[in-house]
This record gives C-alpha cells, sequence and structure tokens, in this order.
C-alpha cells in the first residue's frame, strides 16, 4: 500500500543516493530549498501533506535517474524496518577562499550548483546545513586551518552566537555576533590578533550559524 511515509522515505533515498540533503535535492530541482523539509511534510493541523507529481517528476530529471529507479525505492521503504537516522551525513563542502569568490551562494546563504565537494559528518546534521574548512589562522585559538565548520542558514542567530557571515563585497568570515540592528552589525573576532568588524547592515549578504565543528 501507498503511504504518506513510503513516498517521502523514497524521497529521502533518492536525495541520499546522490549525496544530497533533502533541501539540497529540492533546489537542485528548481524547487523551494524547504519543499521537502521535515516540517513541511505535515501541515499545521497535523494532517499529512503530500508532494506534488510535478514536484516528483523535477527531482527525478534532476537527478537523472527515472521513475523505474524511484519506483523501487518506494518498495525498499516498504520493505526495510524503521531505521534510526543515519550516523553520518553527507554534506557540501567549501573552502573559505571558494566561499569569498562569489557564486557558490543563492541569497539565502545556501550552495548552489556544483563548485563544491561533499563531506561525512557524524550524527544527523539539520537539512540545509553545509561545510565550510577553515583557511589560515584567523580563527585561532577556537578554529585552525584545515578545521570544518557546518553552518546552517536556517538556524536562529541570536547575540553571542558563532556564527559565519558574507559580505556584499565577498568577505567570509567566521566571528562570534556582538550585536545586531536593523542598521548596524557588530562581530567580535576569534583571534584577538585580528580586529572586531562593525559592518552597516547593507553590506552583510547573510548570517549563519555554526551549528558544528570538528576539532
Amino acid at each position: 500500500m501507498l503511504s504518506h511515509e513510503r513516498v517521502w522515505a523514497a524521497i529521502d533515498a533518492l536525495a541520499a543516493r546522490y549525496s544530497l540533503s533533502a533541501s539540497g535535492l529540492a533546489k537542485r530541482a528548481g524547487l523551494d530549498s524547504t519543499a521537502f523539509n521535515k516540517s513541511k511534510r505535515l501541515s499545521a493541523d497535523g494532517r499529512p501533506r503530500w508532494p506534488s507529481t510535478e514536484s516528483l517528476a523535477k527531482i527525478i530529471e534532476a537527478t537523472n535517474s527515472t521513475l523505474d529507479e524511484f519506483t523501487r525505492l518506494l518498495a525498499e521503504s516498504s520493505a526495510a524496518p524503521t531505521r534510526k537516522p543515519r550516523r553520518r551525513a553527507a554534506v557540501p563542502l567549501l573552502g573559505f577562499a571558494q566561499a569569498g569568490a562569489g557564486g557558490f551562494f543563492d541569497d539565502a546563504g545556501f550552495p548552489v550548483g556544483q563548485g563544491f565537494d561533499v563531506v561525512e559528518l557524524p550524527g544527523g546534521q539539520d537539512e540545509g546545513s553545509y561545510a565550510l574548512k577553515v583557511q589560515g589562522d584567523s580563527m585561532l585559538p577556537l578554529y585552525r586551518d584545515g578545521d570544518v565548520l557546518v553552518v546552517r542558514p536556517e538556524a536562529t542567530v541570536r547575540s553571542g552566537d558563532r556564527v559565519v557571515v558574507k559580505t556584499s563585497g565577498g568577505e567570509v568570515m567566521a566571528k562570534v555576533l556582538a550585536k545586531r540592528s536593523a542598521q548596524e552589525i557588530e562581530l567580535k573576532s576569534l583571534n584577538p590578533e585580528h580586529p572586531n568588524r562593525r559592518f552597516d547592515s547593507r553590506e552583510v549578504e547573510w548570517i549563519a550559524r555554526i551549528v558544528w565543528a570538528s576539532q
């Protein structure tokens, strides 16, 4: 029997097959990045929300898969017992130099296109997360050259959070959010040898909270 759970499990399996999150799969298919988020799979009153046939057609085309392949994933989701979330998650990985070069992010701060590698991380990271590799010593002593930072653009950002910020000039930096208002953003440097920064809000394209870091 075709069920709501089986359809969404097949979509998740298709995304994982191509090293994508559900959010990444939606974006690759030209859909809203949150279209397949788990929060969108139920309506406000708790009723199941089904993906449209148009959405299914778009993700099949975007992954160069076939309807037969998706049907097999449906069958596998029916035969397989309920499993715990994957212990490892694959997320897009960029270097800070790449991140600052432009062309890798959409207006919401999500990586786009195929100009990045992927990295497997322990634990199921939230949908929409991606990774940035630290380059240089500007984030010492907290983060070293080569460390991996996982950020989530959709996460709520508050004063005191460690964040990654991209400016309209193309700079990408990891700082602590000291203060944020409608007019101004103040950032505290992690490395005391580097200055704190202050920007007019219009100079900042996006801010994403760091949710995990390799050590």
